[in-house]
């Protein structure tokens, strides 16, 4: 078999891995995949000593005295019989074990049962973990008042046993094997060294035993706490959710599972996926020391940084979405030099009109100038601002075929103005101000790149959403892989927050919204630097706040459709919130403005967590000085 390409090879990178059973199959599999493969066994099966439990077991099985049994390994559902054959008749038991409901916790004991000659009554589906057997019994076979018998494998299923006895089952563990450390300790020990020796790129964990069995052997060599420090930077891949649980409960990291709980998916998609994963890993690392230095940087404890925390504020923080814009004369006048695609490529201009801006508004917080769709230009989109008519894409993804020629932005070259912008923009801005960049949500930059500019209708791209969903989740998939690197450049460049620009997600419905959307905008907050807030603003439609709440974001920003206190309950308090004043609130004469600005901060109820703005941009026919008047208003009704 020829190796996999590049992109999905381990890249020599070394990778350790803790597998017993199949570790020859582990090392030609690692090493197939191009990684230096450390496998260390870590455990093996010891029989537990005493079979006279075991054979009263049997005879109680024999005799219809169990209702159920529940088999969790194929080892032990073979060594159950291989036990007591020599002191029970075995076709007697076999015939008893396939007379009451028997329930296989996936395919192995399944396997196991079928060497025998026995279908199993219910075969769990995966992850296979305890909760999925409870699951099943509950739609499957009810067991209040049963005899319910589970076939043990190293240690306790605690959760099961709980669960099961919740439920009205009478529970019997039937102890066929204990796990023990492997005879020779010394691969175990090389492992433990190389981990807290910060050698080890990627982890690999099949079962909570050999996590249990890892920190054990490092206390022995007196080396636990170079280890769990170790883990901070190497990447854990665990099997599935009962491994993941193992390794948490003993508050270590996890970092990647696979789609199936298999050893075959493991390894082969972290090594896909290990690039990424690494280098994730190492931005938690740069973002924990940026947190301790910043600590002390002038704007951390600014009130707009505060309140994204939500925490304690003097005043409620206001700072308006276009705020740099045609509303402003100095804006207008830069304008008329160049184009606004110009405007954009140009970091010294950017940052000129930005902080003109405001220093002339007053606010809390700055946000870059740029646009949502510049990032669509590298992809291979041919994008042209023209006057009246907006941004237009003359190129615009239709079919699956289109596809071929998006390109998901690996390298960020090409958008370096963007990031001189930040870098420019933070230097000019006085020190504790905060600045924010930002990003087009994929649903909105995928909407543009499918109707070739903007829409009421939305027609071409619910087409393909509906109709074509491996297309469309494969160009949201390049697109908000983009925008998280995107994103996390702006941050790397300066910007101490980013908002998530969602302008034409209000066209969907909550249904749609879960199924072809969150998916993609959880992925991206997921990657976001640790440590910095996120801000995700969507338009158009309230009813689908707690979707983008559920979504992510440390702050949910809320536009003017809905009351501010209504949106919040919605959203629920664990999260900031940030709006929603109507921009054309900012037309009206100074007693409007001022009733409405102490509305939004009646409805906010000085709860924690406020930022003020715009439900929108600041339009163009907006009188400077009622933008001027509406922070200052902010400011002045707010203070505590």
């Amino acid at each position: 078999m020829p190796p996999p390409p590049p992109q999905q090879n381990f890249q020599q990178r070394c990778i350790v891995a803790l597998e017993s059973r199949r570790a020859e199959d582990t090392q030609r599999m690692i090493e197939r995949f191009e990684g230096r493969a450390f496998v260390s066994p870590s455990m093996r099966e010891a029989p537990v000593e005493a079979e006279g439990p075991l054979v009263d077991f049997a005879h109680r099985l024999i005799t219809g005295q169990v209702d159920v049994m529940i088999l969790l390994t194929g080892v032990g559902t073979r060594q159950f019989i291989e036990r007591v054959e020599s002191r029970v008749d075995r076709e007697r038991l076999v015939n008893a074990l396939a007379d009451i409901q028997t329930v296989a916790r996936g395919p192995k004991p399944q396997a196991a049962l079928r060497e025998l000659g026995i279908s199993a009554t219910i075969v769990v589906p995966e992850p296979n973990t305890w909760r999925e057997i409870l699951e099943t019994l509950d739609k499957r076979l009810p067991v209040t008042n049963l005899n319910v018998a589970i076939q043990e494998y190293g240690i306790p299923n605690i959760s099961l046993t709980a669960g099961l006895e919740a439920r009205g089952a009478t529970v019997e563990a039937v102890k066929i094997y204990r796990w023990e450390l492997p005879t020779d300790l010394g691969p175990l020990k090389q492992n433990v060294q190389r981990l807290a020796q910060g050698e080890v790129d990627l982890a690999l964990f099949t079962s909570g035993q050999q996590v249990v069995h890892l920190l054990e052997i490092a206390q022995q060599l007196d080396l636990e706490a170079e280890v769990r420090k170790a883990f901070q930077q190497t990447v854990v891949a665990s099997i599935g959710p009962t491994t993941s649980e193992a390794l948490r409960d003993r508050e270590l990291p996890v970092d990647f599972e696979p789609s199936h709980p298999k050893l075959g998916h493991l390894i082969s998609e972290s090594a896909e996926a290990s690039a990424e994963l690494i280098a994730r890993k190492n931005r938690v690392q740069c973002a924990t020391a940026n947190q301790q230095a910043n600590r002390s940087a002038p704007w951390y404890d600014s009130p707009f940084m505060k309140a994204c925390r939500r925490e304690p504020v003097p005043y409620t923080p206001v700072w308006l979405m276009r705020q740099a814009g045609r509303y402003m004369s100095e804006y207008r006048e830069v304008r008329a030099k160049t184009t606004f695609l110009e405007l954009c490529k140009n970091p010294k201009l950017c940052s000129e009109v930005m902080c003109t801006a405001v220093d002339k508004l007053g606010v809390d917080a700055a946000i870059i100038f740029s646009d949502l769709l510049p990032i669509l230009e590298p992809m291979g989109f041919d994008l042209e601002f023209t006057p009246g008519d907006g941004p237009q894409i003359h190129n615009p993804v239709r079919t699956a075929g289109d596809l071929s020629r998006v390109v998901e932005l690996e390298n960020l070259d090409s958008l370096d103005f963007v990031f001189e912008t930040v870098s420019q923009t933070r230097t000019d801005l006085p020190e504790d101000l905060p600045l924010i960049g930002f990003a087009g949500a994929p649903f909105t930059l995928a909407s543009y790149a499918i109707e070739g500019g903007s829409s009421r209708s939305f027609l071409h791209t619910k087409k393909l959403m509906y109709t074509d969903s491996a297309s469309w989740n494969e160009l949201l998939g390049r697109l908000s892989r983009s925008i998280t690197r995107y994103l996390n450049a702006q941050i790397a460049a300066g910007a101490q927050v980013v908002q998530l620009f969602d302008s034409w997600v209000g066209c969907l419905g909550p249904h749609d919204y879960r199924t072809y959307v969150m998916p993609h905008v959880s992925s991206i907050i997921a990657g976001i630097t640790p440590g910095t807030p996120v801000i995700h603003f969507g338009t158009g439609n309230p009813t689908l706040l707690p979707l983008q709440a559920e979504a992510g974001g440390d702050v949910i920003g809320v536009d003017w459709r809905i009351d501010l206190a209504d949106a919040w309950k919605r959203i629920g308090y664990d999260h900031a919130v940030q709006g929603n004043l109507d921009p054309l609130t900012l037309l009206a004469d100074e007693e409007t403005l001022r009733e409405r600005v102490q509305g939004v901060l009646t409805a906010a109820d000085n709860r924690p967590g406020h930022i003020f703005n715009l439900g929108h941009g600041v339009l163009k026919q907006t009188p400077v000085e009622n933008a001027q008047a509406v922070v200052k208003l902010v400011q002045e009704l707010s203070k505590r």
